[in-house]
């Protein structure tokens, strides 16, 4: 039976399975021959699915591969096959178990709704019964540290904060220090996400990232950057950014509901080495839930 987090991610991926697995079905039903030319389609297919061009020529040779040496000519075992390939293509055997107390770093650009992500992580731990708490360290902005307030007194979270303009690693350290005097389980760093100083931005999450390591026998640290799943392919850049500039232990993709790119989950794992952990799938405080790539691609495919 559906689950109601398998449902959720059904109807926030109605859009994208209409531009993908739409057009794979009409390639395969109108085909029938899986030679050089259906793969040249297929490739498109791909392509223009946001899963970018080295993911989609992996996809592409596994598949070729697969339907040579198992001999395969049924229309539906064709679409099968690429389902199976796409499906190990994002498995990992090594993923990490989320463990508490933790701290969460969230980066990501201006834009992408990192103040409502972690408005909806807080509801989300909140929900599982634990205390969490809200670092409010993006505090060059004052409409930013007024939002995550308002996040904070909605989902019952607890807020620390300073002066706008205060030195955002002084928010963590002070945030750290209360979890810890307090016994929270879940610790949420909200992050400023200007790009356009990028050189301050690398140095200041740099700051941060040694903070909170220096904390790691009272936490377990994790660093999540969120993604705009309308913005498709421009996501991959935004992964080496942040990559470099803090390090990360996966992504948390918003606005799924609203885009037809959900294919960039693919190069995000295959090509950054960085799984999905969770996925905002609406606009309410609990529209968020932990993502699970083989659901994903069972919808994909359905």
């Amino acid at each position: 039976m559906a689950t109601p987090f398998f449902e959720k991610l059904k109807n926030s991926l109605v859009k994208t399975k209409k531009n993908f697995s739409g057009k794979i079905d009409q390639l395969i039903n109108y085909s029938g021959v899986y030679d050089e030319d259906f793969f040249e389609e297929l490739e498109e297919i791909l392509i223009l699915s946001d899963i970018g061009y080295e993911s989609t020529t992996a996809i592409i040779d596994r598949t070729r591969e697969k339907i040579s040496r198992e001999n395969i000519t049924d229309k539906d075992q064709v679409k099968n096959a690429i389902k199976e390939v796409i499906k190990d293509m994002l498995h990992s055997d090594d993923e990490e178990t989320f463990h508490k107390p933790a701290v969460i770093l969230v980066v990501g650009v201006n834009g992408v709704g990192k103040t409502t992500t972690i408005g909806k992580m807080a509801q989300y731990f909140k929900n599982q019964g634990d205390q969490v708490m809200i670092a409010a360290a993006d505090t060059f902005r004052a409409a930013a540290v007024e939002q995550v307030e308002i996040w904070a007194e909605r989902s019952g979270a607890q807020i620390i904060k300073n002066a706008t303009g205060a030195d955002p690693s002084s928010v963590v350290f002070d945030a750290i220090q209360s979890a810890k005097s307090r016994k929270a389980d879940v610790l949420i760093c909200d992050t400023a996400g200007r790009l356009h100083n990028k050189e301050n931005l690398m140095k200041e999450l740099s700051k941060m990232n040694r903070i909170i390591t220096k904390e790691k026998e009272n936490f377990h640290f994790y660093r999540y950057l969120v993604l705009d799943a309308t913005s498709g392919s421009n996501a991959l850049s935004q992964v080496e950014i942040f990559q470099e500039a803090t390090g990360l232990e996966g992504i948390i993709l918003t606005k799924l509901d609203g885009s037809a790119k959900g294919g960039i989950i693919i190069p995000i794992k295959t090509q950054k080495g960085l799984s999905v952990k969770y996925v905002g799938t609406g606009e309410g405080i609990d529209d968020i839930q932990p993502f699970e790539a083989e659901d994903y691609v069972d919808i994909l495919f359905e």
